[in-house]
């Protein structure tokens, strides 16, 4: 029977030395156990060549008294770890592991926690002159030691018992819990060899989730293109008119109650997973700021995605980066911010040739994964008009950053400037605000060179002839006069 997929609860960040202590020690009998096993395993099916791991890094095989050696797997005492409280116990009991789960997990750790322990299976057969094909493995480019394979891990789940072997297939499926929430990865290499040749892969996420208890930040990277967005502003320094925060709003109580929609009031079956909206207007206007926003008022990791690394001219490719990203996103609540979507989300045009083709195949996967991602997507366009209607229609919020009007601007001049300097007076900064029609953005610009030209005459006064040269610029990159 599948696990079912739960959503992992986010660890909290630097955990106490003796967090670290705690999760080594559950970690320490956990490998003990897999030793036993393994060992177990390895006496009933060689039992002529000896083949031991060993926690001596000094050997890769050990001759061991079968005296010694743990009966099979049902019988070895598997670790209780219901008095502990690692990370890697509250896992284990959370999705309530079963014995086979939890050897296969501390197989695909052990590269990273205890190399040397798998050294016993790059032992040679002797009658063949080469490794044991039963064992499966690699042996990586840079890596030294023994990286496992599905082989390897069916071999010791299963040996030679087929149809155990084919019932633990279901580990390996998609939507096991190792998969569905990227904790495991399996690299099949060449798709001409057989599946069960996949390297299982922890990824370096889990690494750090099972042994520091921190869930590693992902770095931005062609494997990896989306930048983590930041800010030091809060939710009451969002400066947007009446109408755009009720809209905003319908998204800050999604964050707060759509899983309490989804499964206690269970509209799961009803409506469709996350929540995707729309952000469209000039830019300056807040788009971006308000989804950093967002992300800091319910502690979730926003993720902007760098088009210009997905979008590929290559058929398949641009399908092949997002998912890199999507994979990467799932159960983890991030929010998803396509800036200048219109690159991917753009209107279709009719086929006239394969190209035309091919990208409208781009359109239906983003429409499916869009539909799929059970968190918040937010797509920015400087036109609504740009995006394709298939993706409107499926979007739960479609909502305008227009510029400022005269109030909401007084509002960002009065709050822009440093507390170490001394801005002009509220009747200039009115004047000011209600003269000049500028974005969020541009007045922030603004304010950035009028403060920099009072510290260049070490002086903390803002002049307004600065003030009013600065906008001069901001008029003159958009091609206006003043």
């Amino acid at each position: 029977m599948k696990k079912s997929v739960k959503n992992i609860e986010q660890p909290k960040p630097a955990p106490v030395p003796g967090v670290i202590d705690q999760n080594a020690e559950t970690l320490a009998r956990e490998i003990t156990w897999f030793v036993n096993v393994v060992n177990k395993k390895l006496l009933d099916f060689f039992p002529a060549e000896k083949l031991y791991l060993s926690a001596d890094k000094e050997k890769s095989e050990v001759i061991v008294n079968s005296d010694d050696i743990t009966p099979a797997i049902t019988d070895v005492p598997i670790p209780d770890l219901s008095n502990d409280h690692s990370v890697y116990s509250d896992f284990v009991s959370y999705y309530k592991l079963n014995p086979d789960e939890r050897l296969l997990l501390i197989l695909a750790l052990m590269p990273y926690v205890q190399p040397h322990l798998l050294d016993a299976f790059f032992s040679v057969n002797k009658a063949t002159g080469r490794g044991y094909t039963e064992f499966g493995g690699v042996k990586g480019s840079r890596h030294g030691g023994f990286i496992p394979t599905i082989e390897t891990a069916l071999f010791l789940l299963g040996g030679n018992d087929l149809s155990y072997r084919f019932k633990l297939y279901r580990i390996f499926e998609p939507d096991h819990v190792f998969f569905a929430h990227n904790i495991l990865q399996l690299d099949q290499g060449s798709t001409t060899e057989p599946f069960y040749c996949s390297i299982i892969n922890v990824t370096d996420e889990y690494v750090d989730f099972f042994t520091t208890g921190n869930l590693r930040k992902p770095q931005f990277s062609p494997d990896f293109p989306a930048k983590r967005l930041t800010t030091g502003m809060e939710w009451s320094d969002l400066i947007v008119d009446e109408y755009t925060m009720q809209q905003l709003d319908e998204i800050r109580i999604w964050l707060q109650y759509g899983q309490t929609l989804q499964t206690d009031w269970g509209m799961s079956k009803k409506i469709k997973p996350g929540f995707k909206a729309l952000f469209h207007g000039s830019p300056g206007t807040g788009k971006t700021l308000t989804a950093m926003l967002l992300g800091k008022l319910f502690n979730l990791d926003v993720y902007r995605i760098d088009l210009s690394m997905v979008v590929s001219k290559y058929i398949g490719e641009t399908e092949k980066n997002l998912e890199k990203v999507f994979k990467k996103a799932e159960n983890k609540k991030w929010i998803l911010f396509f800036d200048e979507a219109d690159a991917l989300f753009s209107k279709r045009t009719s086929i006239s040739d394969s190209n035309d083709k091919y990208a409208n195949q781009e359109v239906a996967y983003l429409l499916q994964r869009l539909e799929d991602y059970p968190g918040l997507v937010i797509l920015a366009s400087n036109m609504r008009n740009n995006v394709d209607e298939a993706f409107t229609r499926r979007l739960n919020s479609i909502i305008h950053f227009q510029k400022p009007q005269g109030r909401e601007r007084l509002r960002i001049w009065s709050a822009g400037f440093s507390t170490e300097c001394i801005p002009p007076d509220s009747d200039h900064l009115q004047q000011i605000a209600h003269q000049h029609e500028l974005s969020g953005g541009s007045i922030m610009n603004v304010i950035q060179y009028a403060s920099l030209m009072a510290l260049n005459r070490s002086d903390k006064k803002i002049e307004v002839d600065d003030i009013i040269l600065g906008i001069k610029k901001e008029f003159k990159k958009e091609g206006k006069t003043m």
